[in-house]
């Protein structure tokens, strides 16, 4: 009876290491311990790359977009609204009222010059030719009319809503027509080129007061005020380009206002 239950337990330990040691050991094929055997020794050593997200690099425009070639003058988020704009040295602070209506002619000139230069169409980047050219147009005219007095006047006007050719219609008669009249008559019949003289003179007094009153009408807001100065100072301005146009014997240039 003692004889049949040692093999038992022996049989019993037996099979109970077999197990541990392949629970412990799992198995493992001849292929695979040789490639282990063979693979070299600092593959562990190798850095894994860390890859961060972050969310403010997700956010920044690339390093291409910021790398673009200078936007040309007027071509910003807010291109410019009026001929005033253009010139933030010469009106830095803006249109009248608040920046006298007669300006510095040369510092307009000077940044003038130096826009044209920064604006060229041959300085446009490959494809822009086109907007650069338009840009240009634009550049010129807000010139011409800005350093021009009429021209100041009358579209300082027109962004008021006034037309100066409908204050012309309400002024077609009474004293100033009168005067006009005469100032035209006195170039046609002058002889020559001192009496000419004499009657620019009388003119350039003219104009030069007109402006005067311009400048008074614009700081104050006084549109009405500045819209019958305006029809007054185009009288004067057609008067001093028929005295440019006059001709011995011939009397005063066209006019083509």
């Amino acid at each position: 009876m003692r004889r049949s239950i040692v093999p038992s337990t022996s049989s019993a330990l037996r099979h109970e290491l077999i197990s541990a040691r392949r629970q412990a050991a799992p198995f493992i094929c001849a292929t695979c311990r040789r490639a282990a055997i063979q693979a070299p020794t600092n593959i562990s050593r190798t850095p894994q790359r860390t890859f961060v997200t972050s969310p403010s690099r997700l956010q920044e425009p690339s390093t291409a977009s910021q790398q673009q070639s200078p936007q040309q003058p007027g071509t910003n988020a807010q291109a410019p609204q009026t001929h005033y704009d253009f010139f933030p040295s010469t009106f830095p602070s803006g249109q009248p009222p608040n920046s006298p209506f007669t300006p510095d002619l040369k510092q307009l000139k000077k940044e003038y010059i130096q826009l044209q230069a920064k604006s060229h169409p041959d300085h446009a980047p490959a494809g822009q030719e086109r907007h650069a050219e338009a840009l240009s147009m634009r550049i010129n005219e807000a010139y011409r009319t800005l350093s021009d007095p009429l021209k100041r006047a009358q579209y300082l006007l027109s962004l008021r809503g006034i037309d100066v050719e409908d204050e012309s219609a309400k002024m077609s008669g009474g004293p100033l027509l009168m005067e006009v009249m005469e100032a035209r008559e006195a170039v046609d019949e002058v002889e020559d080129e001192e009496g000419l003289t004499e009657i620019k003179a009388e003119n350039d007094g003219r104009i030069a007061q007109s402006v005067g009153v311009l400048d008074e009408a614009f700081a104050r807001e006084d549109v009405e005020r500045a819209a019958e100065e305006a029809v007054r100072l185009r009288y004067w301005m057609n008067i001093e380009e028929s005295i440019r146009g006059w001709e011995k014997g011939k009397g005063g240039g066209v006019i083509h206002h």
